[in-house]
């Protein structure tokens, strides 16, 4: 009986989080915390009265790999009911294997499932500089894991930002795209939410 009153506060806890777990797409490179699209959102649920806290453990420069080797501590330390894995752009960037990409990101979503969250992945695109094949092998790895897990799935993070709202380096959105983001984000954890 008492571990039953012990655990209920953790129980309840948990079903107010939203783990963020991403990379600098997420984290919000290169502009103020509070105009990324992650606060953005919390803004938005705050808006709506969603009970939910929303929590961005999302790194610059994050690969697959660094998100499979850190996810266990997130979610024990935030106990999410809600998980949105942003993840697998930097392997892409970097040329790293699509099949490792694709295990690493099958572990993350696993792992979250497995301690009882439900999971939103979103996809990535990136530019055509390692040819067709690579290109088309990595794309098609975030519907594969989304129809394996019956998970929603965002297939492109940055659809619909225009070439002129990326920061310099062409690979970040500046603060101007962050309201779209939230929103094509929002599409998809809306189902997640009830």
């Amino acid at each position: 009986m008492l571990l039953a009153v012990l655990w209920l506060p953790l129980n309840t806890h948990a079903a107010k989080n939203i783990l963020v777990f991403g990379d600098s797409l997420s984290a919000g490179y290169g502009i103020a915390t509070e105009k990324g699209w992650v606060s953005l959102m919390q803004q938005e649920l705050n808006r709506s009265n969603a009970k939910y806290n929303v929590v961005n453990a999302s790194i610059s420069g994050e690969t697959t790999v660094g998100g499979r080797q850190r996810i266990a501590k997130s979610l024990k330390q935030h106990r999410p009911a809600i998980v949105i894995v942003e993840l697998g752009a930097n392997d892409g960037l970097r040329g790293y294997s699509t099949k490792d990409m694709e295990k690493n990101l099958d572990a993350i979503i696993s792992r979250a499932k497995r301690a009882g969250a439900r999971v939103l992945l979103i996809g990535m695109d990136i530019p055509p500089n390692y040819g067709a094949t690579y290109t088309k092998q990595f794309r098609d790895v975030y519907p594969r894991l989304a129809k394996k897990y019956d998970i929603a799935l965002l297939p492109f993070l940055l659809e619909g930002v225009a070439a002129d709202q990326f920061q310099p380096d062409n690979l970040h959105p500046v603060a101007e795209a962050q309201p779209l983001m939230m929103r094509n984000v929002m599409q998809q954890l809306k189902q997640l939410l009830n």
